[in-house]
């Protein structure tokens, strides 16, 4: 059974920011399949099973906060029985541009404490994970990842959760290797020219009956609200 780990904070206050990026994807996902809501509470995790890219997937977001993300993952990876090489973990990273997509199949945590966490947990280094670029940030980097997205951004932040899913629906299928190939290239429009571009464009706004065409085939667009 592979496993689909997106990090992120529980809380309202933390529910639009970067540092839950993670969570965002993983809903998006669940959005994909059907299951918007439909999720149980098991080990500190918000567990759902869904059907993605035609193989069964269990996606999970770790209700603890972001330094202990590694316990609901190690308790998720024993329900399972899952094995690392089926593990995927979805987190934000702010040494990367705001849109990019990047696959690595191990390394350190990159300043991530959800990722060391994960890596005391279970021991090791040896598990996929999809970093998501938040972008660079300025003086204070707990300031930025807790910070809520700007205007320009909140403009393509729908096209790069649908993105990221598509990236994660790769990985189900293809394998980290083979996904990176295809999305670690991947950058989003800049926004004035998303904003020109006329409906049924690539990239362009959603059309009347709500659908929006990507790089990767037509999407229903899905709002990403700001609560204020």
């Amino acid at each position: 059974m592979k496993l689909v780990v997106g990090l992120g904070n529980p809380g309202d206050q933390y529910a639009h920011t970067r540092h839950n990026v993670g969570w965002m994807v993983v809903d998006r996902l669940a959005d994909r399949a059907g299951l918007s809501g439909r999720g149980r509470t098991r080990d500190a995790a918000a567990v759902l099973r869904a059907r993605l890219a035609g193989s069964e997937v269990v996606l999970v977001k770790p209700l603890t906060f972001m330094n202990e993300s590694g316990v609901a993952v190690r308790k998720a990876l024993a329900r399972e029985r899952t094995v690392l090489v089926d593990v995927l973990v979805i987190a934000d990273d702010f040494a990367l541009p705001f849109g990019k997509l990047r696959f690595r199949e191990g390394g350190g945590a990159g300043g991530h404490n959800g990722l060391r966490s994960i890596i005391e947990e279970l021991g090791t280094e040896k598990f996929g994970r999809l970093r998501v670029g938040i972008g660079e940030p300025g003086a204070n980097a707990i300031d930025h990842v807790l910070s809520r997205f700007q205007p320009p951004e909140q403009q393509r932040l729908g096209e790069l959760l649908d993105a990221a899913a598509d990236a994660v629906e790769e990985w189900v299928r293809e394998g980290t290797n083979r996904a990176a190939n295809r999305f670690n290239s991947f950058e989003l429009r800049p926004a004035d020219e998303s904003r020109a571009a006329p409906p049924g464009a690539v990239d362009g706004p959603p059309g009347p009956d709500g659908v929006r065409r990507t790089r990767t085939g037509w999407r229903r667009a899905r709002l990403v609200e700001d609560p204020e």
